[in-house]
């Protein structure tokens, strides 16, 4: 069955505060254990659920994981920062609760290995987040263009994706929390010039 077919229409009622609450366990064991070690059983011991009511409404891992990162990183996709400065935009919007600064970078680095794996995982987490994602870095890098801090014939989704990428690698492959200095730092050090070359 794929991540996207819906369960039985006799699925319990699962939502508000429970739902809630089941996400925050997938994201918790999501990142403490990666993707492939995270099962129902864990989910369910974690929040005191039988695991037959976890699948009645999630018919797979993948659609449980989906739903509850999906979720947890919604907020993201709202209202853009608008600091009136490229950098300003880019440090609010990094270090924004469930931004780069927190947990994000980590629970992308639990889901790449599956990414790899699972195309209907990697399809729908493209469409749900990924896209909407770039979607929302390239309009801020589209503004900025605007006022004239990039030049105009530039890959502003490849702009956008330097400092979310930079703080992923930091995590993933060097085990390091990326901190509110060391978001500053890239986006000085590497995104900022990136975009002035660009004038030239």
């Amino acid at each position: 069955m794929s991540i996207t077919e819906t369960a039985p229409a006799s699925r319990p009622r699962i939502d508000g505060d429970r739902e809630a609450e089941i996400y925050d366990a997938v994201i918790r064991l999501l990142v403490d254990v990666g993707y492939d070690k995270l099962t129902f059983d864990a989910v369910a011991t974690d929040v005191r659920a039988s695991k037959a009511t976890l699948y009645r409404k999630w018919a797979t891992k993948g659609a449980l994981v989906i739903d509850a990162v999906t979720s947890h990183l919604g907020r993201l996709l709202g209202v853009l920062p608008d600091t009136g400065s490229l950098r300003g935009d880019l440090l609010a919007g990094a270090c924004e609760e469930g931004g780069l600064t927190s947990e994000l970078p980590a629970l992308i680095g639990a889901l790449v290995p599956a990414l790899h794996r699972d195309a209907d995982l990697c399809d729908t987490f493209r469409a749900r987040f990924l896209d909407p994602s770039l979607a929302r870095g390239e309009a801020i890098f589209r503004r900025a263009q605007s006022r004239g801090e990039i030049g105009p014939d530039v890959d502003l989704v490849r702009l956008a994706t330097i400092l979310p990428a930079l703080c992923i690698h930091e995590t993933v492959v060097f085990g390091r929390g990326v901190g509110p200095a060391a978001v500053e730092s890239i986006i000085d050090d590497i995104v900022l010039p990136a975009c002035q070359a660009t004038l030239r």
